[in-house]
């Protein structure tokens, strides 16, 4: 497991480049909301002392007064909310792609070309295996998460302090699973990127049967590596509700660092690629030479 995020980050490292064209991508899909709606808020907020009102924070009232003009600018960050959470669930599988090819060596030379060209070569296998899983991960947070809490909240009969408390049980419970199934998606795709054909169905099966396989050097590997992102988003929403610049420069520093954190997300993101590809790696050597090849005749 040490060995693993050990020679994982090397990896993390030389694919800056991969990470920089995700960002700036993310960046343009984003802007492609940002900028009309920050047209509408000019329109519908005029010549108003709009910006004085906010310095202290959000102030809902002060959108409540736009009148009609709310609702359409609601309507339209509705839609375009729905459509970056689509294009950007499908750039991130087309990006997965190279990112995981290019994690299975130790090239010590980014190559922009085959990045894309990796990315476009396992996008659809890649899609079939986020969607299968995201949608396994959907079911089970309704089995096991809500399910639970609201059985236990409309009972009339549950004693003080039982719904925090099956919260957290189920909260834990269900934490272990996206663990496992983070695992089984991420084996999937490290081992779908070692063949040369796209067999989705038998990366998942390979990646269910590697992760419980190894399943007490796997888990703790990705638990730490969750924790690890999670404690940085932690300290993302420490730091950035916090700041309230004032000038326009203060704006442009708080959108300079925004991004650079916003990077730094994506590089913790290849790392635990990284890492589970390397961990991958070890075991096969392990178990011998064969043991990844013959994963095609799973």
């Amino acid at each position: 497991m040490l060995k693993a995020l050990k020679t994982a980050f090397p990896r993390t490292i030389y694919l800056w480049k991969g990470a920089l064209i995700i960002w700036f991508s993310s960046l343009l899909l984003v802007s492609i909301l940002a900028m009309p709606i920050k047209s509408a808020l000019k329109s519908g907020f005029g010549q108003s002392m709009i910006t004085e009102k906010l310095a202290g924070g959000l102030n809902f009232e002060v959108f409540a007064d736009l009148g009609v003009a709310f609702k359409s600018i609601m309507s339209f960050f509705s839609v375009g909310l729905f459509m970056i959470i689509l294009v950007g669930f499908i750039l991130n599988v087309f990006f997965a792609g190279g990112i995981f090819d290019r994690l299975k060596g130790s090239s010590a030379k980014f190559s922009a070309s085959e990045f894309f060209s990796s990315s476009a070569k396992n996008f659809w296998s890649f899609l079939v295996i986020s969607i299968i899983i995201s949608l396994i991960i959907i079911f089970l947070g309704m089995l096991i998460v809500i399910l639970p809490l609201s059985i236990v909240g409309q009972s009339d009969n549950s004693p003080e302090g039982a719904l925090f408390k099956t919260g957290i049980v189920v909260m834990s419970v269900f934490f272990i699973i996206i663990t496992i199934l983070l695992l089984v998606a991420d084996y999937a795709r490290a081992w779908q990127v070692t063949i040369d054909k796209n067999k989705c169905f038998k990366a998942i099966g390979f990646g269910f049967s590697q992760t419980f396989k190894t399943f007490f050097s796997s888990i703790p590997l990705m638990i730490i590596l969750l924790l690890v992102q999670f404690a940085f988003g932690w300290l993302v929403l420490e730091i950035l509700p916090g700041m309230r610049p004032a000038t326009g420069g203060g704006v442009f520093y708080l959108f300079i660092l925004s991004q650079i954190l916003f990077f730094l997300k994506i590089v913790l993101k290849i790392w635990r690629y990284g890492s589970v590809s390397c961990l991958m790696q070890i075991n096969s050597q392990k178990d011998g030479p064969t043991e990844i090849s013959s994963g095609s005749d799973l």
